[in-house]
């Protein structure tokens, strides 16, 4: 069983501190450094582009998983490469050619994942898993930080893992993560769990305890707790 992982998003940082939040989440226990990119027309919010990603990528070694919530997204899936993303996860919902851009995030030398909003069905990613190490199960809509948990997710993740059937694809979920919802998405299959609020609440002071929370909460669910 592979082990639960953490990924805080950059989204809840202070902005107005932000290599320093990127330096403290890392030190703080973060397994990858999840990174949400929105464009204003896919969803309805504007966050960061290329230069940011470049920017921060001196300051930590943690993995930078970079989710892709922009249509178009082939355009700029060289320039997040090239600013040091180390996967590049799309939306089903962006992209009427959604395996050609999973293959050109292959040849650009990059882990790819694919990402399912709440109302698109698990079966949408079926023929496209060969290419993919990752699935994003989104259990908030896309766009702000902050909302609350999607229960349907729950049953998508589940449904997911049988769909993987073993192979080596991580399940991820986005969305309303915390204590409290943590085990109901590892119970059901998640190995990669995002948080926003709940990994930033309360500065930098808190970080460490609020993603071992997170951590401890997921793994005693799937009865890994050491």
């Amino acid at each position: 069983m592979a082990p639960i992982l953490i990924a805080p998003s950059i989204l809840a940082g202070d902005f107005a501190r932000f290599g320093e939040e990127v330096r403290a989440i890392d030190q703080a226990g973060a397994d990858w450094i999840h990174i949400d990119v929105m464009d204003g027309h896919f969803v309805p919010n504007i966050s960061f582009g290329p230069q940011v990603v470049r920017a921060i990528r001196p300051l930590t070694r943690k993995p930078f998983d970079v989710h892709l919530m922009i249509a178009p997204v082939d355009p700029y899936l060289e320039a997040f490469a090239a600013a040091g993303a180390d996967r590049l996860i799309v939306h089903v919902e962006a992209n009427p050619h959604v395996h050609r851009s999973l293959q050109a995030v292959r040849a650009l030398g990059k882990s790819a994942g694919i990402v399912i909003n709440p109302a698109t069905p698990v079966d949408t990613v079926e023929h496209v898993l060969d290419l993919v190490d990752l699935v994003l199960v989104m259990s908030v809509n896309p766009g702000f930080g902050g909302q609350e948990f999607v229960p349907s997710a729950v049953d998508k993740i589940s449904r997911l893992k049988a769909m993987i059937a073993g192979r080596p694809i991580h399940i991820e979920v986005d969305g309303g993560i915390t204590p409290e919802t943590a085990p109901l998405v590892a119970r059901a299959g998640a190995d990669v769990l995002v948080a926003g609020s709940a990994a930033f609440k309360g500065g930098a002071g808190s970080y460490a305890g609020n993603i071992s929370a997170i951590r401890k909460a997921a793994e005693a669910a799937r009865g890994t707790l050491v």
